[in-house]
């Protein structure tokens, strides 16, 4: 088999292996995992949706003092104002969880949710950030100009070939095809007649935005190793997205007992879900999915459900308790190992994609 691994697509970066790391927000995406990725020749990337402005520009310089290799942030690209309209019964729903937990009840009262994404962005700028990608959408015409102004590479997460059509003709360097093999929200962009999600499989959806746009196209959802590399590659993709496979890494963030429940878990242990947040999301099934949907009741829209459940993720995570915690992941779970450092993950998978392609 004749097959590069140095692609384009490194080029354009400046990286030297086709292998972005997954913008995990909420804790799992740390600055030393970013920065580990980035010195061992990947895209390290900061999962920033849920950071305020202080603590977004101090963990990117965090990660400047960790590697002077280029890294990106990821934003939410979300300008969704709160829908309050059936609070008092979704609360009334989330109160018998927090009765489990010990938390008191919450009423009725209408949620607001900070609208960050403006000032996330302006930091990332400020910062002089390299690479800038997003969900849920392009980048408004505004920030779009600024970042080309800036110098700055712009990654877009698409699920469906009219998105990358829309995220090449935004402008964006790259384009992310995230299957729906992938863990965490999904990056669809319109959710209004879909509340799922589009989710076509990584293998299909791949090829078919190759043949549809002329920028780099990197290949996410179940890829954990150089088998899925190679096969991305095959496939037409100029790199990789890889995020479940540094979840119990050495630097991850994420807590121990998510971390114990992933390795304890198999290719048929998640589900795409919409109760924690309002939007889909791949994580592995526990008892606060199944009671949700146990009860019928529509989830809140994003972020308005998010907003909602974030005391009971929370308190779930300091008492341990995996069981109400959105535990995101892909369905790649059987080849998870505890404690790698990044570094290691990033030569392993590099290591066996060079001895497929060249064999001998």
């Amino acid at each position: 088999m004749t097959m590069k691994l140095s692609t384009d697509l490194c080029q354009i970066f400046n990286i030297r292996y086709p292998i972005f790391l997954a913008g995990m927000a909420g804790g799992p995406g740390t600055a030393a995992l970013a920065a580990s990725v980035s010195n061992a020749g990947g895209l390290g990337t900061l999962g920033a949706a849920y950071m305020d402005p202080e603590t977004l520009r101090n963990s990117i310089r965090e990660i400047r003092e960790l590697t002077s290799a280029p890294f990106g942030v990821n934003l939410f690209a979300t300008r969704t104002p709160d829908d309050n309209t059936r609070i008092e019964e979704a609360q009334r729903e989330l109160n018998a969880m927090r009765d489990i937990l010990g938390l008191p009840h919450t009423k009725g009262e209408a949620l607001r949710t900070p609208d960050l994404f403006e000032q996330q962005f302006s930091v990332v700028l400020e910062e002089n950030v390299p690479v800038i990608s997003t969900a849920f959408g392009v980048l408004p015409k505004p920030m779009m100009e600024q970042s080309k102004a800036a110098g700055m590479q712009v990654v877009t997460m698409v699920t469906t070939v009219d998105e990358a059509i829309i995220a090449e003709q935004a402008g964006c360097d790259a384009i992310v095809a995230q299957g729906s093999e992938a863990g965490g929200h999904r990056g669809t962009f319109d959710i209004s007649d879909r509340p799922m999600g589009a989710n076509i499989g990584t293998m299909a959806l791949v090829p078919q935005i190759v043949d549809r746009v002329r920028i780099p196209v990197i290949a996410a959802g179940g890829i954990m190793d150089g088998r899925g590399l190679v096969a991305a590659l095959a496939l037409g993709a100029q790199g990789v997205q890889m995020g479940t496979r540094f979840l119990t890494a050495k630097e991850s963030g994420a807590h121990a007992a998510y971390q114990q429940k992933l390795l304890a878990s198999t290719e048929e242990s998640t589900v795409i879900t919409h109760v924690f947040s309002g939007r889909p999301a791949r994580g592995v099934t526990n008892e606060f999915i199944k009671r949700w949907d146990k009860s019928g009741l529509e989830p809140l829209p994003f972020p308005t459900q998010n907003t909602a459940t974030r005391d009971i993720r929370n308190a779930s995570a300091k008492q341990n308790n995996p069981e109400f915690m959105s535990l995101w992941a892909g369905q790649g779970l059987r080849m998870l190992t505890s404690g790698q450092s990044a570094e290691s993950i990033i030569q392993e998978t590099i290591d066996q994609a060079q001895k497929i392609v060249q064999p001998h």
